[in-house]
């Protein structure tokens, strides 16, 4: 199987987070879309604010590699407001995919009406720049009955709103591979929950981010329908090794 076209290859944190200079991170981010365009993985994953820099490196190399990035990341909490302002620098900038972290605590608060308006503007915006969408709904933070819920939720404002012509372009996608999980449980893709995001979201594409650590793993994922796999170590799945990043 080529794998490699199934591998967004990420890299998320900011320069606080893992502890190092803006400047490395710059690096690491550098050295990420080359890798991309080395090893012709699908897409570099990448902060907004790394976006024009990633695309002007693959436009040099003549690379057909695509840039993504994420929107409200990585609580979701942000207003749609905020999303969607943060949605058009990204396409000006020139992502070619936005991934939003949907508010799934509004979700579980029972605010319904809100979490299908930002879902519909946030497909909206991806739709009329002709970007794909990605909604990342955090699994880790949910039970397998609110993950068959909100991919549900996904689902019909997609299908009802944008018709089902649409749904390869909009994704459920599981995790943002940053929330705090307790007692070792895993805070990324889970078969368990995949095949469950599957079934609810069906016809939409899927993504599982976070915990495909091996080329196995990776295979398994895109033979019960999972189109992407998010990963900070797609160079190692690619070339059949195990990786030990949580993400």
């Amino acid at each position: 199987m080529q794998i490699n076209k199934h591998l967004d290859s990420t890299y998320l944190k900011t320069a606080a987070q893992a502890e190092i200079s803006e400047t490395e991170t710059v690096a690491k981010v550098k050295a990420l879309v080359s890798e991309c365009i080395a090893n012709d993985f699908v897409l570099a994953m990448i902060r907004p604010e790394y976006v024009k820099l990633a695309q002007e490196m693959i436009q040099q190399a003549g690379a057909k590699v695509l840039v993504g990035t994420v929107i409200g990341f990585h609580e979701g909490t942000a207003s749609t407001e905020a999303k969607l302002a943060e949605a058009q620098q990204a396409i000006v900038d020139g992502a070619d995919e936005l991934d939003f972290v949907v508010n799934y605590k509004a979700f579980q608060e029972g605010k319904i009406n809100l979490v299908k308006s930002e879902v519909f503007k946030g497909i909206k915006i991806a739709l009329d720049n002709d970007k794909k969408v990605k909604w990342i709904i955090e699994v880790a933070a949910l039970t397998d009955e609110e993950i068959a819920q909100l991919s549900t939720l996904i689902k019909e404002v997609t299908i009802s709103n944008f018709g089902e012509e649409n749904a390869e372009n909009v994704f459920v996608k599981s995790s943002t591979g940053f929330f705090k999980t307790t007692e070792g449980k895993p805070n990324g893709a889970t078969f368990e929950a995949m095949q469950i995001i599957k079934e609810y979201a069906s016809p939409l594409a899927i993504k599982a981010a976070g915990g495909v650590r091996s080329y196995e793993d990776a295979v398994k994922m895109v033979e019960m329908g999972v189109e992407r796999i998010g990963t900070s170590s797609a160079k190692k799945i690619f070339d059949g090794k195990t990786a030990e990043d949580n993400y």
